[in-house]
Formats: structure tokens, sequence, C-alpha cells
């Protein structure tokens, strides 16, 4: 079996944030706040994050923050609270947490009367901003902010006959909303009222022969799967049921040995995207060398442990 090419992949996060003329940086321009995050998580994963200069992040990441108090994907881009959890967890990776104004920040605003969250002031409902909100309110000790009972109840109303969750209620069950709900449900201390048995035979059905997962049944495998469907596994006590070996192959197959990074699929373009995932998987899987990576929060166990126990 392949190892892990720490090296290159530092190298190729490093470079995808220096190269703004790659084709690569020029499509992620407005989401560059989740790009942020995604590459200086896997660079902290593999233990690599002293390779960046903390205060030019910082600074560039306060910029994003809109007068509503929300953050942007980048710098004039409308704020969103997919962005704002980014920042959230950024500060964190840091220790910078400090730096925010909390009382400033636009969420609370944006709990709806059903308990759902929008994304932003256009009103879009998805239980992916249920999680973001709960886990930006958790890190920042402001649960008590929110209705947590009425957050709760929507994402229970999103839950499936198969044991899976939607993006609202009665849509199709997927694991990247799953691992939203199962998330949510677990910052909050809800996990009793999932279907464990259920939903992690869900979950391990979309293990494929190569190993690696998918996100819906039929649907070809994808390297960031092995994130939300082994940090939900895990949060239910079911990672036992799937090949985690087959698993690990799968993922080590993505890489681009010779350039760095880590694709979707073997032999497909890498992107920072995977190249997060692809680790923050491994580390799940307790690959040798990895730090370990909390399944609900989606950062490393230290640095959670240092937001709720440094004092």
């Amino acid at each position: 079996m392949a190892e892990l090419a720490v090296d290159k992949h530092v190298k190729y996060i490093l470079a995808v944030e220096k190269n703004k003329d790659s084709f690569e940086s020029v499509v992620m321009d407005h989401l560059r706040m989740n790009g942020a995050y995604w590459g200086l998580t896997a660079l902290d994963l593999l233990g690599k994050l002293d390779s960046v200069n903390v205060d030019e992040v910082i600074s560039w990441i306060l910029k994003c923050q809109h007068e509503s108090g929300g953050f942007s994907g980048n710098i004039g881009h409308d704020p969103h609270i997919l962005y704002t959890l980014s920042a959230v967890q950024v500060l964190a990776l840091f220790n910078k947490l400090d730096v925010l104004d909390i009382d400033k920040l636009d969420i609370t605003g944006l709990q709806n009367e059903d308990g759902s969250f929008s994304g932003d002031m256009w009103g879009e409902v998805d239980t992916r901003f249920s999680y973001i909100a709960i886990c930006c309110l958790s890190i920042l000790c402001c649960l008590d902010k929110i209705n947590v009972e009425k957050a709760v109840s929507y994402i229970l109303s999103c839950k499936n006959l198969d044991g899976g969750f939607g993006c609202t209620p009665g849509g199709e069950s997927h694991a990247g909303q799953i691992f939203c709900c199962v998330g949510a449900l677990a910052l909050t201390g809800s996990l009793h009222y999932v279907d464990k048995d259920l939903l992690g035979w869900w979950l391990c059905e979309r293990q494929v022969k190569s190993g690696g997962l998918n996100g819906r049944p039929e649907k070809l495998p994808d390297v960031c799967y092995s994130w939300w469907v082994l940090s939900s596994l895990i949060m239910i006590d079911r990672v036992h049921w799937i090949d985690k070996e087959k698993l690990v192959k799968f993922i080590l197959d993505c890489q681009d040995v010779e350039n760095g990074g880590i694709s979707d699929r073997p032999d497909d373009a890498v992107d920072v995207y995977h190249t997060y995932f692809g680790v923050a998987g491994l580390s799940l899987l307790n690959y040798p060398g990895l730090k370990a990576i909390d399944p609900a929060y989606a950062l490393p166990v230290d640095v959670v442990n240092r937001i709720f126990f440094s004092g």
C-alpha cells in the first residue's frame, strides 16, 4: 500500500494559496474562506500549520467580516453562514477567537420560527445551516443564544424512513446532510433521537468494491465521503461496520505523489477540498503521523480541547 506523501501535500497546499493566477485559485476566489479552512486544517493535521504567517491570515479574515457581522468568502463579497463557520474554525486553529466581537456575529438572527436556519438574508433554508449555526455557537460557547429545542426539532423533521436525513423535510437522504444533522444532534446532546442501527446500515452501504465511499446509492465513490460518512459512523458508534483498510487504500490511491494533493477518485485532478477531506478521513482512520480530528467539530482534537478545557 502507498504511503501518505506528507511533504508533497504540504507543498501543494501552500502553492494553491500563493499562486493567485492558477485555475484553481481563480475558480475558488468567491469561496476562499472555505479554502482557507480546508487548507489550514489539513496543514494542522499534517503537523505543518507553522508553515503559514498567522498575522497575515488573521488580518485577511477580519477584512472579510461584513458590517452585518457575518463573514464572506473573500474581501468584498456577500456574507453567508457557510463562510462564517470557516472563519470561526480558522481563528480557533490559531487560538485567536478573542479577536472576534461575538455580539456582532449575525447567527442567532438567522434562526427561523420553526427552528431552521437561513444561510443569509435571502432566506434559503438547509440542514447544513442548522449544523453550521450550532457548531459556530458551540465553539464560541454561545449555544444559549438560540432556541436549541426548536433547532433539534427541525432537524428531526428532516429524518427519513431509511434512517438518514435530507436538506429539508422530505428531502432525499444524503451523506453530507447526514453529517450535518448527526453533527448538530451530537453537539446538542441529542443523538438519542437517532436510530443508530438503521442509519449505520445506510451509511456502511455507501462503501463500494474499491473501498471508497459514495454519498448516495448507485453513485461513484468520492474521497470527500471519507469524511462525511466516516465521521457520522464514528458519532453513532458504528464505524466498525466498514472495511477501514480498503478505505485507507482508496484515499491513498487518490494522491498525486509527484506534485501533491488528493483528488476525488484515482487519476483525477487534485484540489484543496479533496486534499483536506482525504487527510481528515485518514485522521479518522488513525493513520500514523496525523493529528486526531474531532468528528463533530471538524477541528483537530487538541484545538477542541483548548477551546473547552484551557481554562
